[in-house]
This record gives C-alpha cells, sequence and structure tokens, in this order.
C-alpha cells in the first residue's frame, strides 16, 4: 500500500465537502487507476468535467503513482 495527498478545488471540493485528504492505494498504480478509485468513492464527481494532476503537472493516465504523492483533482474551466 501507498499513501497520497488528494487535492480537490472549486466545485470539486463542494462535492466532496473535503479540500485535502490522504487516501492509501494498492502498488503499482499509475494516475488514471488512481483517479478512477478516487471517483469511485465518490460518485457525486462523475456529473463534473474534470482534469487532474499528479505532483502539480497535469496527468494524462499513465504516470506511476508512488508514496507520498500529490494527487489534484479540478474542474474543467472554460473562458470566452
Amino acid at each position: 500500500m501507498i499513501n497520497v495527498s488528494v487535492l480537490f478545488f472549486g466545485a470539486t471540493a463542494e462535492a466532496v465537502g473535503e479540500r485535502q485528504m490522504e487516501i492509501d492505494l494498492q502498488q503499482p498504480t499509475n494516475a488514471r487507476e488512481a483517479f478512477t478509485e478516487i471517483v469511485e468513492t465518490f460518485p457525486q464527481l462523475k456529473s463534473h468535467s474534470l482534469l487532474y494532476a499528479v505532483n502539480q503537472e497535469y496527468a494524462g493516465g499513465d504516470e506511476a503513482i508512488n508514496d507520498g504523492d500529490e494527487l489534484a483533482i479540478f474542474t474543467a474551466v472554460s473562458g470566452g
């Protein structure tokens, strides 16, 4: 097991009711699997258009997740 910090921003924080939490994940895992597990834990996030970051870098899904990493979840924002 590995422990990671999950940060929620904007509407995701409102949906989850938390801004930050620690979670344990099975290892090895990648960003796609980690974020899928988080969304399954908080199904209210499924209604949002989400973006993800690992250690302050946008995540595409294949990034390895390691003990102590920081995962961030936020809503996609469109401008005009």
